[in-house]
């Protein structure tokens, strides 16, 4: 019965989540050329009891081009700006949190929309510009 009440509270902390907020593009400055869409966040936990991961899956691989990069495509997004991710490490002394822990790993950054550049009303004048088609 103890078993059985450990294994599920276990399972309760093994999760993936994927978090967005829509932004308004005149409040967050994105620089030029990037229209900002979303605000992501994308985490990833997974218990371990005695070495076994319950369910698995943690990777920078998942939890960025699996969760985070695939969320911002779906809301319309070139691009993710500001990309920032950590893991916990699984190799040395940490590999002993294995045996009753978890491992987690977490992205973030801001969807993006590429703006194409507006025209220079000037091209068409040549290298010499404006004053040189006035004379």
């Amino acid at each position: 019965m103890v078993a059985v009440v450990l294994v599920v509270l276990l399972g309760a902390l093994a999760c993936s989540t994927v978090t967005t907020v829509r932004l308004q593009p005149d409040a967050v400055n994105m620089g030029p050329g990037m229209r900002p869409i979303a605000g992501i966040q994308a985490n990833v936990t997974s218990a371990y009891v005695l070495f076994i991961p319950v369910p698995g899956g943690v990777s920078l691989d998942r939890v960025v081009n699996r969760m985070l990069v695939v969320a911002a495509k779906t809301m319309g997004a070139d691009k993710v700006a500001n990309l920032q991710f950590q893991i916990t490490p699984d190799q040395g002394i940490w590999a002993l949190r294995k045996l009753l822990g978890w491992r987690s790993a977490q992205a973030s950054g801001v969807a993006v929309q590429i703006m194409a550049p507006a025209p220079d009303p000037a091209a068409d004048l040549g290298p010499e510009g404006p004053d040189a088609a006035s004379q």
